[in-house]
């Protein structure tokens, strides 16, 4: 498969994603409204933070370095070893789930029984639908190589679809269920969606045709099961290496950055991570499937080393423009967005200023997942561990400067050190890159540069913008409002059409792959 074919399905993949994001997006948010007028807003709280956090945390410290190492290989790989390398996510899941679960029903404040009931029912029981996901693992992992679009679309949508109805009809017929309800909507999610791969792979590997239209690894389901043999290692060492690596890396990410992801992705990264999760994804496949992991741009074919220079410089460049955007009207409309979604309450106190942080956190988080997009998918095992090396160096640094800009500006100061962290992951993604593609000709880097006219449209739109929300917003009454949400509407179509202009090989690259990619669902 050539680089662009595998280009293409990676945008495709992407594509789906990306409405995949919004579909959840739309359903949770519906889901949410309904539920909240029928249980406690207490119920509603644990079952989104604690008990999401407890799955969420179990799944991607159990899975995510393998997914990494597993999606790097190359197309003469012995697949059983990588399979076999997969179903050790389980029994580290299961670790994992017990080890936290602990950890939630111990160490943690445990809620009013006479509030939240069933608590520990519902950490038992979101424990064990991380397990059950992570069966599904070598499925998954063999689909995403063979990017088969369609399954993921298929599986999610209808685990999320099934999870929902089953939610609202419990909540409506048997409120006093509580945690009960989401717990079982929980495991019926994470059944259906293993379930869903498992079935497909059952009837394609059981059809005359699969064998000529499909370029599988595998000829039977049996394929897919650990496996042990006399003539060879269990596992591929060096996926295996790489895996630990990972892991190591994955942890440390974990412990830097998930305190403030929950909130930055409910309010101020909304947009980006809906954007770019997707990107991120589907693009680090494609990496990984183009470029020889640990070896010199110089020496691998040139076309393919050509092409993931054009993608990551586009990336980059969309990235850039995405979290500008999001940052510079940011700034101008978080008061409104507070007061129109919380009132006065959020609107008057420290609530804008700490939005207004997390739109600059925003822009560099879009722009870290597309450098560490490419700089995973090329490191080699050795570049792995200099960089988990540095992470932990950075921990430190950064559990101090925490502390320290904590005590003078409040919460703040968090979302600033974790600015700082992620600053410093971008230099070191963006010295691997300069470093990659010292020797030959390309220059992806170019994609962090925007054009003159482009930065004066930035800056004369945050100009006007924040002159517009003092005398605008928010105390005048809805007619000075709309007027300020008039006066963003012009200046951010003035911007985008400046982008337009100027950006050509960028709004090329987006018609191209992922205008594409939409019509090749469609024919397909």
């Amino acid at each position: 498969m050539g680089s662009r074919e595998v280009l293409g399905q990676a945008a495709r993949l992407a594509s789906s994603g990306l409405l995949l994001q919004v579909l959840f997006r739309v359903i949770t948010f519906v889901l949410n409204a309904f539920v909240l007028r029928f249980l406690s807003k207490e119920i509603v709280g644990i079952v989104n933070v604690r008990l999401t956090l407890l799955y969420s945390t179990t799944i991607f410290l159990a899975r995510e370095a393998f997914r990494r190492a597993c999606l790097s290989g190359g197309p003469q790989r012995d697949w059983s070893q990588t399979f076999n390398l997969l179903w050790l996510t389980v029994p580290l899941g299961v670790f994992w789930s017990l080890f936290l679960g602990w950890v939630w029903l111990r160490l943690l404040e445990v809620p009013d029984p006479n509030v939240v009931s069933h608590y520990g029912t519902g950490v038992v029981v979101f424990g064990l639908s991380a397990v059950v996901e992570l069966l599904g693992e070598p499925f998954w992992v063999l689909a995403q190589a063979q990017m088969f679009v369609r399954l993921k679309v298929i599986a999610e949508s209808l685990s999320v679809i099934l999870k929902s109805v089953l939610t609202a009809f419990l909540v409506l017929w048997l409120p006093h269920w509580g945690l009960y309800i989401f717990s079982l909507a929980q495991l019926l999610y994470t059944t259906v969606l293993v379930l869903c791969y498992v079935i497909y792979f059952t009837k394609l590997l059981g059809s005359a045709e699969s064998n000529k239209q499909q370029a599988l690894p595998i000829s039977r389901m049996t394929d897919l099961l650990p496996s042990v043999t006399r003539s060879r290692a269990f596992v591929n060492w060096n996926e295996a290496k790489l895996t630990w690596s990972f892991f190591k890396q994955s942890f440390l990410k974990q412990i830097l950055t998930e305190g403030v992801y929950d909130i930055v992705n409910n309010l101020g990264s909304l947009v980006a991570r809906l954007i770019f999760q997707p990107i991120e994804e589907s693009f680090y496949i494609f990496f990984a499937k183009v470029l020889e992991r640990g070896k010199d741009a110089t020496l691998q074919k040139q076309e393919d080393v050509a092409v993931a220079a054009t993608v990551l410089e586009s990336l980059l460049k969309l990235a850039l423009l995405t979290g500008l955007t999001i940052t510079i009207f940011g700034f101008a409309y978080s008061q409104l967005a507070l007061d129109i979604y919380g009132g006065a309450m959020l609107s008057s106190g420290s609530g804008p200023i700490l939005l207004r942080s997390y739109c600059l956190y925003v822009l560099l988080l879009a722009i870290n997942g597309v450098t560490e997009c490419f700089t995973f998918a090329a490191m080699s095992k050795e570049e792995v561990d200099r960089y988990n090396f540095t992470m932990l160096a950075l921990s430190s640094s950064f559990l101090g400067l925490s502390y320290l800009l904590t005590r003078w500006c409040g919460s703040v100061g968090f979302i600033l050190a974790n600015c700082f962290n992620m600053g410093i992951r971008i230099t070191q993604s963006l010295w691997f890159i300069h470093r990659y593609y010292g020797r030959s000709p390309h220059r992806p880097l170019a994609g962090l540069y925007l054009s003159p006219a482009l930065l004066g449209a930035f800056a004369l739109s945050g100009g006007i913008t924040s002159v517009s929300e003092v005398f605008l917003c928010c105390e005048q009454g809805w007619p000075a409002r709309l007027a300020h949400i008039a006066v963003g509407a012009f200046c951010l179509g003035v911007t985008l059409g400046t982008a337009f202009l100027t950006e050509t090989k960028l709004i090329n690259f987006v018609r191209t792959q992922f205008g594409g990619s939409r019509l090749a669902d469609k024919t397909s």
